[in-house]
């Protein structure tokens, strides 16, 4: 079955010419039957920016932003191991006077989001983002949230911008105020992608309709566990353990298990979370073979492996 071409729009979708087949990596995973679980990106800290304008391949070196920001956004996240990204409202074609930034703390067990307002993105620099790792503040003031965060920056894969628009269009006219188009976060060919903030929940291949449903399920305390990709606060191998053992205990809400520490020896990793009063271990074995390498992006030059994860054991302590 031939993969459908995502068409991209002249902002930041892909423009090809329709007589040429092009890739796309989303329907070539799905058809993969590649699994879900522990597909989040590894990120604590999150910072999201407000900018409306064309995002490009690499928004932070791309976008028209104020000259030397980008760079300077590629230091701090670095430094402080933050996942930068820019955001706009669905549809959004102009910045507004004053611009929106959130700073996140995907903390498992105290997830939190600030929010404030800037006349110039160069603002953010000064945020405290030292203190705000460690607990505090980061100069900006408590947001309740959740953030619905949609991946639609097609200049970076024409899939995100297909499979994103929709999902941000249908989010945004039920959640308005919280439902956001963001740059590249991770895990193209899961398409569509969405990111839940504070708690760093991502879920993909989901279409207007399934995400709508896990929004409602967010805002009434529960996981959509058949999309859930990760939470972005654990490591891959952590993911799929977490995964794990809310299947086997019909654990759907979010607070229902909770991750205490893991740990890594070799290809091995051993979660220990918490979950009714118990305590539970959770062993991951994860191989990389050769074998499984395929085109992982839309833009891919050349087949990568895919990690591949196996439960070993679980045992309650």
């Amino acid at each position: 079955m031939q993969a459908p071409r995502p068409r991209g729009s002249a902002r930041d979708g892909a423009v090809t010419s329709p007589s040429v087949p092009r890739f796309s990596c989303a329907p070539a995973s799905a058809e993969r039957d590649e699994p879900l679980v522990g597909t989040a990106t590894h990120v604590r800290t999150w910072l999201l920016l407000e900018h409306s304008g064309s995002w490009g391949q690499d928004a932070l070196l791309d976008a028209r932003l104020p000259d030397g920001l980008g760079a300077a956004l590629k230091q701090q996240a670095k430094a402080y191991r933050a996942k930068v990204v820019l955001v706009r409202c669905s549809g959004a074609r102009r910045d507004p006077p004053r611009l929106n930034v959130f700073v996140g703390d995907a903390d498992p067990h105290r997830p939190r989001l600030e929010h404030g307002t800037v006349g110039d993105l160069r603002e953010v620099l000064d945020l405290d983002l030292t203190t705000f790792r460690s607990g505090g503040s980061s100069g900006l003031s408590p947001h309740d949230g959740p953030l619905f965060c949609v991946c639609t920056n097609g200049r970076h894969d024409a899939c995100c911008a297909e499979l994103g628009r929709p999902i941000a269009s249908a989010l945004s006219q039920s959640y308005p105020d919280e439902t956001w188009e963001v740059s590249h976060i991770g895990g193209d060919r899961f398409a569509g992608n969405v990111l839940v903030l504070p708690e760093g929940l991502y879920y993909g291949r989901l279409d207007p309709r399934a995400a709508l449903a896990m929004a409602s399920d967010h805002l009434a305390g529960e996981l959509d566990l058949d999309h859930l990709r990760g939470r972005s606060s654990g490591s891959m191998a952590t993911q799929v353990a977490e995964h794990h053992l809310r299947l086997q205990l019909g654990a759907t809400r979010i607070r229902d298990v909770s991750v205490q520490r893991s740990t890594t020896d070799g290809s091995v990793t051993e979660a220990t979370m918490t979950a009714g009063g118990a305590t539970y271990v959770v062993r991951v074995r994860t191989v990389v073979d050769p074998a499984s390498a395929a085109r992982l992006t839309c833009r891919a030059q050349r087949d990568s492996p895919v990690p591949h994860h196996e439960v070993l054991s679980v045992e309650r302590a």
